[in-house]
């Protein structure tokens, strides 16, 4: 088993189990007990778990949104399928507001090279576009939103962030909701961040929502805005026929991936 394999399966366990030893670590994971603490410390250094004698310690309160850390080892594929059918509904020249989170910082990395103007809501969308290959040149240009850094996200947030966005006009705001359902329409997980996806999407002459299918009905307490306000869904779920009609009657376009 990969690096990175092994560091997803101990993230999708330590969801699931509150603690667990390196012996169970390493039993699951069919490696030795030294290639498993070697693990541990790194995703405890992400922010993945704690590293506690003798094994490691779930990180996630029932019901928590987990770290960032513990969602960016899950559902990697689906995120590069989603990220690069938003950089093909992109065109040259256009102004672009991005959401935070780790399909956002998909999507930035999936941007690297490309002739825009870019306003990245995280340092880790800002890092993962501009890399370290100085081949693609100046592109895209960006524009930061200032306001305060959260710990973890390292998203911004706050008035400064907020006024900053709506001070300007995007062609496009590509959204990444915590969670989406046909009734409520996009959520966030807390009110200031849904306060800064409202800005970015009222901000924008067309909205691009990225989601993957494990946010569909899923549980957030923010209210962002409703579906109507969406022309683009991007996802990998496979939609019922009455939920697309539902979406349809909403001049909502689905791209699946």
């Amino acid at each position: 088993m990969k690096t990175d394999e092994r560091h997803r399966l101990i993230g999708e366990l330590l969801r699931k189990r509150a603690e667990m030893t390196v012996d169970e670590l390493s039993a699951a994971c069919d490696a030795s007990g030294a290639t498993i603490r070697r693990d541990l410390e790194v995703l405890a250094a992400h922010g993945v778990l704690r590293r506690v004698h003798g094994g490691a310690k779930s990180l996630i309160v029932r019901g928590e949104n987990p770290g960032y850390g513990q969602r960016e080892l899950e559902d990697q594929s689906i995120k590069v399928r989603i990220a690069s059918a938003v950089a093909g509904l992109l065109r040259d020249r256009e102004h672009v507001w991005l959401d935070s989170g780790t399909t956002a910082t998909q999507i930035a990395r999936s941007l690297r090279g490309r002739d825009l103007t870019l306003m990245p809501m995280s340092i880790r969308a800002l890092n993962a576009v501009t890399g370290e290959d100085q081949a693609a040149g100046q592109r895209p240009a960006l524009l930061l939103p200032g306001g305060s850094l959260i710990p973890g996200e390292l998203c911004f947030r706050g008035p400064l962030a907020e006024s900053n966005i709506r001070s300007l006009r995007f062609d496009t705001a590509v959204v990444t909701p915590c969670a989406l359902n046909l009734k409520d329409g996009l959520l966030a997980h807390d009110l200031d961040d849904a306060a800064v996806k409202r800005a970015g999407l009222e901000s924008a002459g067309r909205v691009i929502v990225a989601c993957g299918g494990s946010k569909w009905n899923a549980n957030a307490v923010a209210l962002v805005a409703g579906l109507a306000s969406v022309d683009v869904i991007v996802t990998e779920k496979n939609l019922s026929a009455e939920e697309l009609a539902q979406l349809n009657k909403l001049s909502v376009e689905v791209v699946n991936v």
